[in-house]
């Protein structure tokens, strides 16, 4: 979602009464809505039907036989992509609505607006943030005008001739917070400035197992650093018994612990914080090497192609972030705890991790990104004449 404002942002700067629609699926409309108005965006919002097809990579046939809640929501899923079809075509078809450019993010989502646009003869630019191509993207490539990429070309084989190395795009805002910054910023949220903080994050949804991870060691690690946890919209509400950890006076926060739904703001959540528990994904993890945090990263394993946990491990070779397994963090929490206690008393080590994950991010990847799609449309316009 972040990329998208980002680049959103860059492209009214060069075209300021450009008109843009954001269409995402109902899992992350709130989410948009909310990032829409923090930034104070003139942004319409759109919800479009969206399915995808599970293929868990350490699934055997077999296993799917036993799994019928997964062939389950594979078959319903099905009917939302037709759905996502329907409602592609009928918002594209007409040309009175019809737009110039569509840019796809990747993921499920995109696939039936893709599809559509090269139906209807629409120009779409793909962007691809992890260092494994997903499905989508994989299908929507041979027709797209342009492919950028989060990651080297290396990584990728995409076309030469429209593949383009851009970066993951990302709001200015995530820029390295000086010592005093930080500190301002822990105040900000209610915390003690002098006492570290851990930022712990499954991104806008949450992860499960993370959350449940932190539930079990939490009264450990507020020994020794302060928490600030982001549940996530899916499992905020099977959390809320960790508000007991939780208590204010008077409008101030009067302990250690913080725990939040979903925030807009994730800048300044990871500027106040010196230690960040996340998982794997590539936005987020740009968002952290842009501002050189110390990061241990828990890589959802069941992603198809194992996105996640490739992404992790080349992150892992340069030293620029700690990696804890998914399952062994599930069966024993305290394999989190220990990283997490070895980097919150190691400042020297934390400033090592952040300065090798610094060299991960690319300036300008909004702006590049944003001149390849103002540069389609301009392609398309002279075409025409």
């Amino acid at each position: 979602m972040t990329p998208v404002i980002a680049v959103v942002r860059e492209i009214w700067k060069v075209r300021p009464r450009a008109k843009v629609e954001f269409w995402t699926d109902k899992k992350y409309y709130k989410n948009v809505q909310k990032l829409a108005f923090e930034n104070e965006m003139d942004l319409r919002v759109r919800k479009i039907a969206a399915g995808k097809l599970r293929r868990y990579t350490n699934f055997k046939f077999i296993d799917y036989l036993q799994h019928f809640d997964v062939i389950l929501q594979n078959i319903m899923d099905f009917f939302r992509i037709i759905g996502g079809f329907i409602q592609s075509f009928c918002r594209l078809v007409g040309k009175k609505n019809r737009p110039d450019v569509i840019f796809l993010k990747g993921g499920y989502v995109c696939l039936p607006v893709g599809v559509v646009a090269y139906w209807l003869k629409i120009p779409y630019v793909i962007h691809d943030s992890d260092a494994t191509p997903g499905l989508t993207n994989r299908v929507l490539a041979k027709h797209a005008a342009k492919v950028a990429t989060g990651m080297p070309l290396k990584y990728y084989s995409y076309p030469e001739d429209k593949a383009v190395w851009t970066g993951i795009p990302i709001n200015q805002e995530f820029r390295p917070a000086s010592e005093k910054k930080q500190k301002s910023l822990k105040k900000e949220f209610g915390f003690n400035e002098d006492e570290p903080l851990l930022v712990v994050t499954g991104g806008s949804q949450g992860a499960e197992h993370i959350n449940l991870a932190i539930k079990e060691i939490l009264p450990d690690l507020l020994k020794s650093t302060s928490v600030l946890l982001i549940a996530g919209r899916m499992h905020y509400a099977n959390m809320l018994d960790l508000k007991e950890y939780e208590t204010w006076e008077d409008g101030e926060l009067k302990s250690n612990f913080r725990m939040l739904e979903f925030s807009g703001e994730m800048f300044k959540l990871f500027g106040a914080a010196d230690v960040v528990v996340s998982r794997a994904g590539a936005s987020t993890m740009t968002e952290l090497s842009s501002m050189a945090k110390a990061v241990i990263m828990v890589p959802n394993q069941k992603l198809p192609g194992y996105h996640q946990v490739k992404n992790a491990e080349t992150y892992a070779k340069e030293d620029a972030a700690i990696v804890v397994s998914d399952e062994k963090m599930n069966k024993d929490p305290q394999v989190l705890l220990k990283e997490i206690k070895k980097l919150i008393k190691d400042k020297k080590k934390r400033e090592e991790l952040g300065e090798n994950l610094k060299n991960f991010s690319k300036d300008n990847a909004a702006k590049n990104l944003a001149d390849i799609v103002l540069d389609v449309v301009s392609a398309t316009a002279a075409s025409k004449d």
